[in-house]
């Protein structure tokens, strides 16, 4: 089933039209990814991170590109069983985050590559049952991001997206809508 929903979307795509504008000054973008790899730690069987970032074209740079500001928020977990005991970790990670979205491709504008910043807080629950020896070693704190990605637009309103970076995961992909 999930081979057809995925040859289905990737179908949808390859006929829609490739007619878009670069990120530009009063816009936004809502990108809804999933995460691989994590830095954040954790032992035994982890679940994929879940993303969600907010971009707003605020100030122009003439003609070299945009800076945007927005949010993000991220969530993550593990959890590790053994004879005696359980634990679990859950990751929460909250932030503002600012990018310079790049003009330099004017032959692709579908493509937006973009680097950026982020400053966020990182909340760590955690429990555990049984007999626990190993205890929680992770706690909440405040933590920086450096992030570079990009989005491949399909229409003005859709786009693919990857990013690369320190946040809940090392690598998020997913999709985007312009607005």
């Amino acid at each position: 089933m999930k081979k057809v929903i995925f040859f289905a979307v990737m179908a949808a795509m390859a006929v829609m039209p490739l007619s878009a504008q670069q990120f530009q000054k009063g816009t936004s973008a809502v990108n809804l990814g999933i995460g691989l790899g994590t830095v954040l730690g954790g032992l035994g069987t982890g679940r994929p991170a879940v993303t969600l970032a907010f971009d707003h074209g605020m100030w122009d740079i003439e003609d070299a590109g945009v800076i945007s500001i927005g949010g993000y928020f991220g969530n993550a977990g593990y959890s590790y069983k053994d004879a005696g005991f359980s634990q679990k970790w859950n990751y929460w990670l909250v932030g503002a985050r600012g990018a310079y979205h790049h003009h330099g491709f004017k032959s692709v504008p579908q493509l937006d590559p973009y680097v950026g910043l982020m400053l966020g807080y990182n909340i760590v629950t955690y429990s555990s049952s049984g007999t626990d020896v190993g205890g929680n070693t992770y706690g909440s704190g405040i933590g920086y991001s450096i992030f570079i990605g990009s989005r491949w637009f399909f229409s003005d309103n859709f786009a693919a997206f990857a990013e690369l970076g320190y946040g809940i995961a090392v690598l998020n992909a997913g999709v985007s809508f312009k607005f």
